[in-house]
């Protein structure tokens, strides 16, 4: 799966972990909405990850645009950024929204 080739479509998101909730494994709170691609396989062999920026309440599921992906060039997984039509962030903002889980790994910003 190239998660690339999602940069600039509307994307269908699943979501698992709503605003608000707790991680099951590492107990922090998820202050935005992160959830899948169904039906997609990533180069970790789960489903393709997303961040959905811009909703500021929990939801179930998602269609946005994706804007970016960001790369883990230590841990060989991709998330997609996605965000509602009309919306964007720059890298600055993305790394902010995200740091919360994205601190613990070396990553890159594609768009």
């Amino acid at each position: 799966m190239n998660a690339k080739s999602y940069i600039g479509k509307n994307v269908k998101v699943k979501i698992d972990r709503p605003l608000g909730s707790k991680h099951p494994k590492h107990g922090f709170i998820y202050p935005l909405n992160y959830g899948f691609v169904p039906n997609t396989i990533s180069s970790d062999g789960e489903e393709l990850d997303c961040y959905v920026l811009g909703v500021f309440k929990p939801l179930e599921n998602f269609s946005g645009k994706c804007i970016a992906v960001i790369h883990r060039t230590n841990d060989d997984d991709d998330k997609l950024v996605i965000v509602p039509d009309g919306q964007e962030y720059n890298d600055d903002v993305i790394n902010a929204l995200t740091e919360f889980q994205e601190r613990f790994f070396k990553h890159v910003i594609i768009r």
